[in-house]
This record gives structure tokens, sequence and C-alpha cells, in this order.
């Protein structure tokens, strides 16, 4: 029985809405997936929404849905799973004792669970599946027919060492890309070598579209409308694939507030306003190997950026600092509590380390009103809010990095946090620095922070935000400086680093 029977079937999947016409592109989806007959209307569908002209002549192993968000690709994904774990018999390809798997991989384990509860929810609801249940626990469903549904994070050692019936990727283009750690396709190419056991055995990747990078946007690149492309790349905005949100205002609205994001999220494009902000190789130029922490030293100023957290999901983070006398930028000390965590106890253990580096005061953003200031001064530390917003920080440190005249720990979340900061240019034509959506740049602002402090770039007290982000993007073109006090024209004087009250 193929799928499309299987979904009129009424023992199986008929009568779950499948039948629905707003399910018609997916249905053409799946027809095309498995290379089954295709009506005119079917075939029309194939073509605008793969860009061939031609259907497909054998079943495809590897396939990519690029598709809106609410359009239905995680409920698809899940029907897939189904059908192949409880419709057909693997047995003749697994040796004695051996599990056939179903891998369901995504960034996080809270967004594999949501196509694992679809899954559950299927074999539960349909009699002649549920009966399969042998074992059912939190992160994984194993079948009495010898296969496993399990999910697994995005990452290289995670998914080894198992015969997979299917990897259904989920969000891909969230992943973390070729410069971060565990990038997609090395988590890709992981589980493709443990697709050779069963020969019918199925690679699928879907998301909504982001940046034009990673291994999303590459197939999509290179197989989009190639006839004899390996690898199936279909496309579907979030409207022609769930056709019941056509005109749906809460999607009208995001188009008029951010049309970039919203063309991404509901119309399956890639971002074109996006880039990568700085490269690992320049990143990781400025690490020594081996350092973690650097103690302090008799006769040297530190300065100490934080960047403060409530506790419950994002980190609370700290850098301490120095500027060398030849000019470098000396990062010594880098502080992280990660959620969750007792915000004020955090606080203490941070004020302990600042007392050690002979810091009296400690730089930080504006998060939570007056809190950072009232908690770090019940310790004994003053506390005094950033002029510049992280953006701006940012834009300051690049020259440094670039021209190598820094000197950062070996702290390999600090080096994954800044290599996945991005430049977004927004429609003014101004530049903002931030990190994906899903990840994580707490320990990076600390140190972006230390490093103004301490003269890296000019600060708060010595210009304007406007001038200082204007000053960041100048120096990323004017090239290296061995200094910034060498440049004029910022104020009455040189810029010089800050000194201690």
């Amino acid at each position: 029985m193929n799928i499309i029977q299987a979904l009129e079937d009424p023992a199986l999947f008929g009568g779950m809405g499948f039948d629905a016409p707003s399910w018609g592109p997916w249905r053409t989806f799946l027809t095309a997936l498995w290379a089954l007959p295709m009506d005119a209307e079917q075939l029309a569908f194939y073509r605008h929404h793969t860009g061939r002209s031609e259907p497909p002549a054998k079943p495809s192993r590897y396939a990519e849905l690029i598709c809106g968000r609410r359009g239905g690709k995680s409920r698809v994904l899940a029907l897939i799973a189904v059908y192949l774990a409880a419709c057909i018999n693997h047995k003749p390809y697994l040796s004695p004792g051996e599990r056939a798997v179903i891998a369901v991989i995504a960034k996080d384990r809270q967004q594999a669970k949501v196509i694992l509860g679809y899954i559950v929810g299927f074999l539960r609801e349909i009699p002649l599946f549920a009966g399969l249940i042998e074992t059912e626990q939190a992160e994984s469903v194993h079948l009495s027919n010898s296969v496993s549904v399990e999910i697994h994070t995005a990452s290289l050692g995670a998914p080894r060492g198992r015969s997979f019936l299917a990897v259904l990727c989920d969000e891909s283009a969230f992943w973390t890309t070729g410069d971060g750690a565990n990038p997609d396709v090395e988590v890709i190419n992981a589980v493709r070598a443990g697709m050779s056991t069963i020969p019918y055995s199925l690679l699928l990747l879907a998301s909504s579209p982001y940046n034009k990078r990673g291994v999303l946007y590459i197939n999509y690149a290179k197989h989009f409308g190639k006839n004899d492309a390996p690898v199936l790349v279909w496309r579907g905005t979030t409207e022609e694939m769930n056709s019941s949100l056509i005109g749906d205002p809460l999607i009208a609205e995001m188009y008029a507030e951010d049309p970039e994001r919203a063309r991404a999220e509901f119309g399956a494009e890639f971002r074109s306003d996006l880039e990568q902000f700085i490269s690992r190789e320049t990143v990781e130029a400025c690490v020594t190997r081996g350092v973690t922490v650097r103690p302090p030293l008799a006769g040297v100023s530190y300065r100490a950026f934080v960047d403060p957290s409530g506790g419950s999901s994002d980190s609370m983070a700290m850098a301490i600092s120095h500027r060398e006398q030849h000019g470098n930028v000396v990062i010594d000390c880098i502080l992280e509590k990660r959620a969750p965590f007792h915000p004020d106890q955090t606080v203490g253990e941070f004020t302990g380390t600042l007392k050690h580096y002979r810091c009296a005061t400690v730089t930080g953003d504006r998060y939570g009103g007056e809190w950072p200031a009232e908690r770090f001064a019940a310790h004994g530390i003053r506390y005094e809010p950033a002029e510049m917003v992280r953006s701006e920080l940012y834009l300051t440190l690049l020259p440094l990095l670039n021209s190598g005249k820094l000197d950062l720990l070996d702290n390999p979340r600090l080096v994954s946090q800044l290599c996945g900061l991005e430049r977004r240019t927004a429609r003014s034509g101004k530049d903002s620095i931030d990190h994906a959506p899903g990840q994580h740049d707490d320990i990076a602002n600390a140190v972006a922070g230390a490093c103004v402090l301490v003269g890296a770039g000019v600060t708060s007290l010595n210009v304007s935000r406007e001038t200082a982000a204007k000053f960041g993007a100048g120096m990323a073109d004017l090239g290296r400086r061995e200094r910034v006090g060498q440049l004029r024209g910022f104020g009455r004087r040189a810029v010089t680093p800050m000194s201690w009250s």
C-alpha cells in the first residue's frame, strides 16, 4: 500500500482530514516524493513548487521542504514517519536484534518533541497502529516491529551508530552553519552513513527559510528547478501550502511591520538583508589556546562589563579586560551563569571576582531598570549603565578582531557566539548586529563591552552613541590602527582608556 492509498483507507489515515482541499498541495508532494502517477492538476502543482518540468521517474531518498510557517510541514513529517514505521515491513534489511530508527532532529529537544507528539498521536489514534506501541518514553517510542522513533538535537555525536529508516530534520535553516560548532552539513553527513542499510530510507529537511547559507540554501540554489537533481526541493508559501490561511489578518499585519522577515516566515523566501558578521577564522586567530583565565597582575587596571539576566532563560555573563602598553586588548576572565539560576546569588558570585581584580565598578546594559545597580551596590560594587547598545558595541569590536589586536580566552561558547552574530541592514540603511533566532550572545556581548571599556573604541564618556556607531563601522573600512588615540576629530581630544575612580 503506497502512502496515498494509506491516506484514503478508513482503517488508516482516512477520516483524519487529509482529504480536505487545503491538503491538496501536500498530497501532491507525497505523490512526487514516492514518484506515483500524477493527474493534470497535480502536475501543475508539482511544476510550480519544484520548478521542474518533468515528473520524477523514481522515488526520492533526499528531499527538502522549504515552506512558510503554519503551512503544515510538521504534521506532514509526522505522517511520513508513521507511514514508514507502521505500513512497511523492514525486517528483511535488519540483522537479529537490530532496529530501524526514525530520527527527528531539531535545534533543540523541545522543537523535536512537537513532531514526536504528532507521531505518537497518529499511532494512538489509529487502532491498527496502537497495538504496535511497545514502550513509550519522553524522547522516543519503540514499536514491536523493530522500529524506533527517536528525537535528537543537531549535534555530531547524537545520531551516530544507527540504521536509519528516515531522518527528519526540522527547521534546519536555523541550525548552526559552517562557522559554528556542530555545523549543519556535518550533522547531515553523519546520519547519511546510517541510511545505507535500508535501500528506501529517506532524508527529509523541512524548514521555513532564513539566511542564504547552510545546507538548506545550498541545496535550493543547486537543485531547485533541475529535473535530474538528486535532491527534490519543494518550495511553497504558507498560503499555498495551507489555503485555509489565505487572507489571514495576522500574516498581513506582519508583512506591514517587517516585509523582509514576513517574506521569509510566510513567503518561503530566503532573506537578502542578512550576512555573517565575523568569520570563525578571524575570531580563532585572536584566541590564546589553552588559556581559560588570566590571574590579576599588580599595577594593572582592569575593567568589567556584565550582561545581566533574570535567571529564567538567558545566561548572566561578565568579562574582565585590560589594555597593554603596546595597545593590545586582553580578556582576562569570563564568567557565565547559565539559566536557571538565582540572580541575587549570581551577583554575589560575580562581585567576588570583581573585587579579586580590584574592580570597584562594573558596566552593563539597561536591563531590569534599577535592579542591577541595587544588587551590585549591596555588595559594594557600583553599576554604571552603558550608553552604547549591543550593536554599537559589536561594531566597535569589529576592527579590533580584524586587526588581531585582541587576546581572547580559550572559551568555545565565546567563539561560537561571536561567529553566530549576524549583520542586518534595515530599510533605513542602518546596520544592526544580533544573534540568530534561537541562539545567544550573552558572553559575546560582555566581551565586546569589556573591550570598549579599556579603549578599544570610543565610549559613552567621550562621544555620542551615533558617533560611536559610525566610528566602529568606519574603522572596518579604514584598516588597522595601532591605537584609537591616533585618530583625531572625535571631540576636543583623542580617545584614551578610562581610569578608575
